[in-house]
């Protein structure tokens, strides 16, 4: 079984994206709880921190949203460089950058662990 990192009380892990999921910003907390150094993470896929577990609907649901220029919100399971994983309760912002670029920003929370449990839940009805 793969370890869980459990995020610090007031831990706030935020990325930033480009229109197709390409990281272009990371901060230290999220390089930290993820296990990657800002280099190793700046030009990859978001997706390369998606868990197994975590069902492509929601990620339908995210991308669908923040393209209709909507703010999304919900729980998210990532996986760590080490094989660990971690749970995030995730805001998801679309913007235009100076370029008029479709850009999406992702600020992230520890949620509860009733939070989790309800996530795991309805996770385990969706693929």
């Amino acid at each position: 079984m793969s370890s869980e990192t459990v995020l610090k009380e007031n831990a706030f892990l935020v990325s930033e994206t480009d229109s197709k999921g390409i990281i272009k910003f990371a901060n230290e907390e999220f390089c930290n709880v993820a296990g990657y150094s800002l280099e190793e993470l700046i030009n990859q896929p978001h997706n390369m921190v998606r868990h197994k577990d975590m069902p492509k609907a929601a990620f339908e649901d995210l991308w669908k949203t923040v393209k209709s220029g909507n703010v999304w919100q919900g729980y998210v399971k990532n996986a760590t460089k080490q094989g660990g994983f971690y749970w995030v309760f995730a805001t998801v912002y679309p913007y235009k950058d100076a370029n008029k670029n479709d850009c999406y920003i992702s600020c992230r929370r520890k949620p509860s662990r009733e939070d989790i449990q309800k996530a795991e839940e309805l996770y385990s009805t969706m693929r």
